[in-house]
C-alpha cells in the first residue's frame, strides 16, 4: 500500500524527534554568546510542531543549574479538524512533554531561568535544548534568525495565479483579484496575497498586532469592521517570501473566498 508522505511526517506527532543539522549556530543573550556548535540538533518535544535547537554540553559557555518546574499551561489546538491536539507554538518553552530536567543558564551578569532543558533520552542525554525567546539573537552561520528554528521538513512555495479570487466579509466584497500571489506552506492552508489595487483598502484599519514568521518575517494587521486581525501584509519579508513583500493576505479560516466562481469552505486550523 502506498504511503502518504504528509501523514508519515505528522504520524509521530506524540513521540520525541530529533534531526542533527550541518549549520554552525549560535545562541546570543546581551551581547553574550551562551552556546555555539556545528554539532546541534532540532529537538521537537512530544506534540510540538515546531522544533528547537539543542546543543552538546560541550558546546554550552554557561553554567547550568536545576531550574525546577513551572506552572505553565498548555495550548492544545488541532492542525485540521479530527487531528490529534497538538501544543500551539505560542506555549511557553516551560511547557515540557517528555521526561528530563529543567535548567537555567548563567554566564556572567547573565542568567536565563528555565532557558534549558535536558531530555532524559539515551539520545539526548547529553544535549540541552535552548529557549528560543530567552535569547536576544540567534544565528545560523553568519545570518540571523527569527521565530523560531526553521523545520528542514516545511518550505514555502509561492505561484503567480490568474484565478480570480473573491474575499467576503459578512457578505462584502473586500478584495477582488486576478493577480493573486498563492503561498503554499507546508502544512498551511493555501494563502492568497492580493495586490492593494485589488483591496477594499478603505474598509480595512490597522491594527498594533505584529508576528513573527521563521519563514516570512514581520508581519503587520488590519482589522475589517469588527473582526480583528483579519488581514495581513510583508512589508519587509525574509528571502523566501520577496515575493508578497506589500501584498495583502485574508484569514480564510474567518472569511469567505470565492475561487474562479467556487464558494470554498472555511478550513480548519489553530486560526479559525
Amino acid at each position: 500500500m502506498a504511503t502518504r508522505m504528509g501523514a508519515r511526517f505528522t504520524g509521530d506527532l506524540s513521540a520525541l524527534r530529533y534531526e542533527p543539522v550541518a549549520k554552525r549556530v549560535r545562541a546570543v543573550a546581551s551581547g553574550r554568546t551562551l552556546a555555539g556548535s556545528r554539532r546541534a540538533v532540532l529537538v521537537w518535544e512530544p506534540k510540538r510542531v515546531v522544533p528547537s535547537y539543542a546543543f552538546p554540553l560541550a558546546d554550552l559557555r554557561a553554567t547550568l543549574t536545576p531550574a525546577g518546574e513551572a506552572a505553565s499551561p498548555e495550548h492544545p489546538v488541532r492542525l485540521a479538524e479530527g487531528g490529534p491536539p497538538v501544543l500551539d507554538p505560542r506555549t511557553a518553552f516551560a511547557v515540557h512533554t517528555c521526561a528530563g530536567e529543567p535548567l537555567t543558564l548563567a554566564a556572567g551578569d547573565v542568567t536565563l531561568p528555565g532557558a534549558g532543558f535536558r531530555p532524559a533520552d539515551p539520545d539526548l542525554a547529553d544535549h540541552v535544548v535552548l529557549d528560543f525567546a530567552a535569547f536576544d539573537e540567534w544565528l545560523e552561520e553568519a545570518e540571523p534568525i527569527v521565530g523560531h528554528p526553521r523545520d528542514p521538513f516545511a518550505r514555502i512555495d509561492i505561484r503567480r495565479g490568474d484565478s480570480r479570487v473573491l474575499i467576503e466579509v459578512d457578505g462584502v466584497v473586500v478584495a477582488d483579484s486576478a493577480a493573486p500571489r498563492m503561498l503554499f506552506e507546508t502544512g498551511i492552508t493555501t494563502r492568497y496575497y492580493l495586490p492593494r489595487a485589488d483591496v477594499r483598502m478603505d474598509l480595512l484599519t490597522p491594527s498594533d498586532t505584529r508576528t513573527t514568521c521563521a519563514y516570512k518575517g514581520h508581519a503587520t494587521y488590519w482589522s475589517v469592521g469588527a473582526h480583528r486581525d483579519l488581514a495581513w501584509t510583508y512589508d519587509e519579508p525574509l528571502s523566501d517570501a520577496r515575493d508578497v513583500a506589500g501584498l495583502i493576505a485574508f484569514l480564510t479560516e474567518r472569511v469567505d473566498v470565492v475561487l474562479d466562481g467556487e464558494r470554498l469552505p472555511r478550513p480548519v486550523t489553530p486560526w479559525s
